[in-house]
């Protein structure tokens, strides 16, 4: 900016050769330049007005129009949530290996009140309790007549509860949209589903997330809009799981069982084609947890994966498994059964006197205690320790649901001489069905270890080698005669040469005084066809008692054994099984002509 002199030289000497005043000149460059200075700062303020004005008119638009949206929109429950955060309600469908439906959405409403815009809250509150009985008439009328501006009456509603609501014509009742889980077939495979329930919910949405069993193990991946449209296929057969649970709930009953459970698995993929676990429940409508009492006792109990017990005999597949594999023993070695077996103070006795010695196949075949316990010395606790962890009963279930990870097998505080001997036959170490069931596959499919699993694998690989396949066919041997010549008679399913082992074990006391002497643990672990196994059958009884004799009896022989004799004859078919003959040792085969 130039400045130009109140006194400018050239025209002061001019005014005093002209004789006038030289302060005039000065006054008026002075005026001049106020005036200049007066109509910059107005224009400076208007400028400065304009942009406040514009400023007040947005704020005001964007106020005007959040309250016209506020206004012609319905009012939403006030939730705790991350702000901005939505609520994603979809959520993937679960199937079984058939592509059949265990669990999927289904639309529905709920209903909610805003109490100051009712015109007759009493008649509204007398008809509500009328369409659902477990609300009650003098509670909703108090929660209609006070404060509140929004109460959540039902989270879910049939599609006739609704009409009957809408039927009232009460304006300040209002329906929200809800997304539900559904498993349309109750209660089969209830304890693999688990359930679903609401997290955050909003009046226009409820987010579902899973609450226990699969969907809780995977709810981040069912929960993940990206794969929505993705199944979660799981290896349960659905027909399959349907027969085993209608047979062992029968049988659980005809046994007087408290409780039962089943595993079927395939032998080399450890896919578990039906688990059950009774009692049962419905996942529609999933009860609360006890919070008194034994849990074994809740329907919500997973009796395959959370029961863990003393399996008693089933055991001793294990210590002859391992005696063969170390070329301790073979098949025809006799081994000293003379009962009772002394170690200090302690007895090891048979359920019967099998005389002063039996081959390591009738110590099988008879389930002899004292044999397998002397075998089991033979190994030491070091190395029996280490093959045990081999088959996996040191850890949890590596099983996809959430309740098998909280099941770690009990294990000896010290592995002593004495716990050897006990733990080849069953006692002194607890573990669940699923580890049975695991590592009887490993010992029927050649001796690859087998990690079960409720997912679909059909490209499974095989796992680390635990034993050599003979010692794996010599088992299968062992075992087919326990059903043929043994504990496990009851057992045998025509066509399907099943091989087995039983096992009872006396059940603890809860109180951990000592065990019940009239109540057990009945387990058959069996496989078939036991020449080329496919399958591996668990059957586990809580507390059963048979008797349809003069005496009761508790043993697994006569109550798990026919139970999984019944299952696979039902279930073999269904799983595309053919029965056939069984094939005959070479040594019977005879030519009899040229």
């Amino acid at each position: 900016m130039i400045r130009t002199p109140l006194r400018p030289l050239a025209r002061i000497l001019d005014a005093r050769n002209r004789g006038e005043n030289p302060d005039a000149i000065e006054r008026e460059n002075i005026r001049l330049r106020h005036e200049d200075m007066r109509d910059r700062a107005r224009r400076r303020a208007e400028g400065r007005l304009l942009v406040l004005a514009v400023m007040f008119f947005g704020a005001f638009g964007v106020v005007g129009g959040r309250m016209a949206v506020l206004a012609s929109s319905e009012p939403g429950e006030p939730r705790t949530s991350v702000a901005g955060a939505q609520i994603q309600a979809q959520r993937a469908d679960i199937v079984d290996r058939e592509g059949r439906i265990l669990a999927t959405n289904f639309d529905t409403h709920s209903l909610y009140a805003q109490p100051q815009q009712m015109v007759d809250p009493e008649t509204a509150a007398e008809k509500l309790a009328a369409i659902f009985p477990d609300l009650k008439q003098d509670d909703l009328l108090k929660d209609f007549t006070g404060k509140r501006k929004f109460l959540w009456i039902k989270r879910k509603l049939s599609p006739e509860q609704k009409q009957a609501v809408h039927d009232i014509g009460e304006p300040g009742l209002l329906f929200g949209p809800r997304e539900m889980r559904l498993y349309p077939n109750g209660k089969l495979a209830a304890h693999v589903l688990g359930g679903a329930g609401f997290g955050r919910e909003g009046v226009h949405a409820a987010e579902v997330i899973g609450v226990a069993g699969i969907e809780r193990f995977f709810d981040e991946r069912l929960r993940d809009p990206a794969r929505a449209h993705e199944p979660l296929t799981l290896s349960l057969d659905l027909s399959v799981q349907a027969a085993m649970e209608r047979v062992l709930y029968g049988g659980m009953k005809i046994m007087n069982a408290k409780g039962a459970a089943g595993i079927l698995m395939d032998v080399h993929s450890g896919e578990v084609v039906a688990v059950a676990s009774l009692p049962d429940f419905d996942p529609n409508d999933r009860p609360a947890p006890p919070v008194s009492g034994s849990p074994g006792d809740s329907p919500l109990f997973n009796r395959a994966v959370q029961g863990v017990y003393e399996l008693g005999s089933t055991f001793k597949v294990f210590a002859v498994a391992q005696a063969l594999e170390l070329g301790l023993v073979s098949p025809g070695t006799m081994i000293d059964t003379t009962s009772p077996m002394t170690w200090g103070r302690f007895k090891i006795r048979d359920f019967h006197n099998y005389g002063p010695e039996l081959s390591v196949t009738k110590v099988i075949v008879k389930s002899s205690n004292v044999g397998t316990a002397r075998m089991a010395m033979e190994i030491g606790g070091t190395r029996q320790r280490s093959f045990l962890e081999q088959l996996g009963f040191m850890e949890p279930s590596p099983l996809e649901i959430s309740e098998a990870s909280r099941s770690k097998p009990l294990l000896p505080k010290n592995w002593s001489e004495l716990s050897t001997m006990t733990i080849s036959y069953g006692h002194g170490l607890s573990t669940t069905p699923m580890h049975l069931a695991a590592a009887y596959a490993t010992i029927a499919n050649g001796g690859r270890r087998v990690t079960p699993t409720l997912l679909r694998t059909p490209d499974a690989q095989p796992g680390e080698r635990v034993i050599s396949t003979q010692t794996s066919a010599a088992m299968r041997n062992m075992l087919r005669e326990v059903v043929t010549d043994g504990t496990a008679s009851l057992g045998e399913v025509a066509g399907y040469a099943v091989g087995g082992k039983t096992g009872t074990a006396d059940k603890p006391k809860e109180n951990g005084g000592g065990y019940h002497k009239d109540k057990v643990i009945a387990t058959f672990a069996s496989m078939f066809p036991a020449h080329d196994p496919q399958y591996v059958l668990v059957v586990t009884l809580d507390e059963p008692v048979e008797t349809s004799g003069d005496e009761p009896r508790r043993t697994a022989g006569w109550t798990a054994v026919p139970i999984a004799a019944e299952i696979i004859r039902r279930v073999a078919p269904l799983m595309g099984l053919r029965p056939e003959i069984e094939p005959a040792e070479l040594a019977v085969i005879r030519q009899t002509s040229n």
